[in-house]
């Protein structure tokens, strides 16, 4: 059995408190074959995933902390939800319906994630519920008007399934009382031979995408679309991600690696989400299949995950240890009115859903 067989799914700990004396706590999920899923109410942050490798050992793919005290000080935003709008805002400003939004900024001049107050960084109400095949937690949140700059109220509910065929479901759904920007995404991070093996450069990396997003030296997108073919940026057949990573291409310097978007290939599965993307780890034979509801996929490929705390079992998280695969709407999206839009109007539902799908292969 997986580590931390100490408690029943569903259950709770506490595992820190805010400095506000808010109580923090962690919740198990656990299916039918072994697998779990870990996470906080803080900032709904995916504390661990533990699956089986290709002899049936279990390992947490997932790099985080083991104490609440290193999650405050996170700059990497290991596992947590993000919101209002994930990616980057140029400048932390928007115009919508004529009026012109100021939001913090808190990556140089850019709106990154949410903002300094982000949805990583509140506590949300959790409900843990089951059902056949599959255990849930229902996370929620009321972002108030204002809200690092943004109008209106917005009512969140994400859910997190993990089925009894190790998927892991991320469901979102959000509602508003004025119209306002919505982009919501997950940005835990992978290494599927374990969270503390190393470099996933050696990874199998294949996208469901035939353009990119580039970016100018703010990463910010550029607005244009560019085709993968021919450059370090194809990822349609399986490819290591760092195959190419030290190519002398622009924008592999202007990201200080794989930090872009990708444009996903519409077809929708049954489930109504697209096939995004696959990972494969030749070491231990796990495998991670994406599929999602969103129009792009950020890949990043961890180049600046070094020289923060020391994550569990006080490992140190070196460069390139492991990567992000964000489903979203395309970044700065309020500014960039080739995008499609991201505004959430009253009456209106916001919903995406990911699927995050760990097996094993030769």
């Amino acid at each position: 059995m997986p580590a931390g067989s100490d408690l029943h799914s569903g259950q709770s700990v506490r595992f820190g408190s805010m400095p506000d004396g808010t109580q923090v706590h962690s919740f198990l999920l656990r299916n039918a074959s072994g697998a779990e899923v870990r996470f906080l109410d803080y900032g709904g942050t995916i504390h661990s995933i533990v699956v089986p490798d290709r002899d049936g050992v279990h390992a947490d793919v997932t790099p985080g902390y083991d104490t609440f005290d290193d999650y405050l000080r996170d700059s990497r935003y290991f596992g947590a939800l993000i919101g209002r709008v994930a990616n980057r805002i140029a400048n932390g400003r928007f115009t919508l319906d004529g009026h012109e939004y100021s939001l913090d900024t808190n990556e140089g001049t850019n709106h990154l994630h949410g903002g300094t107050g982000g949805f990583h960084r509140v506590v949300w109400g959790v409900e843990v519920i089951s059902n056949d095949g599959a255990v849930a937690a229902v996370l929620t949140h009321t972002s108030p008007a204002g809200d690092q700059g943004y109008p209106g109220t917005v009512k969140i509910r994400v859910t997190y399934v993990l089925t009894d065929t190790n998927e892991l479901c991320v469901e979102y759904l959000a509602t508003t009382d004025r119209p306002t920007p919505i982009n919501l995404t997950q940005h835990t991070y992978f290494n599927l031979s374990g969270h503390d093996a190393g470099s996933v450069l050696n990874h199998e990396l294949t996208l469901n995408a035939s353009r990119f997003m580039p970016v100018d030296a703010r990463r910010l997108p550029t607005g244009e679309l560019h085709a993968v073919t021919g450059t370090p940026f194809d990822f349609r057949s399986p490819r290591a991600i760092g195959a190419a990573i030290h190519t002398a291409d622009e924008q592999l310097r202007l990201g200080n690696g794989y930090d872009h978007n990708w444009v996903l290939e519409a077809g929708a599965q049954p489930s109504g989400t697209m096939v995004a993307a696959r990972v494969r780890d030749p070491a231990s034979g796990r495998t991670l299949d994406v599929e999602t509801t969103q129009p792009g996929m950020q890949f990043y490929s961890g180049n600046g995950i070094a020289g923060g705390p020391r994550g569990k079992g006080g490992h140190e998280y070196a460069q390139r240890s492991s990567f992000a695969l964000e489903s979203q709407h395309f970044p700065d999206s309020p500014n960039q009115p080739s995008f499609p839009t991201i505004i959430l109007r009253p009456h209106a539902t916001y919903q995406s859903r990911t699927v995050y799908r760990f097996g094993v292969a030769d």
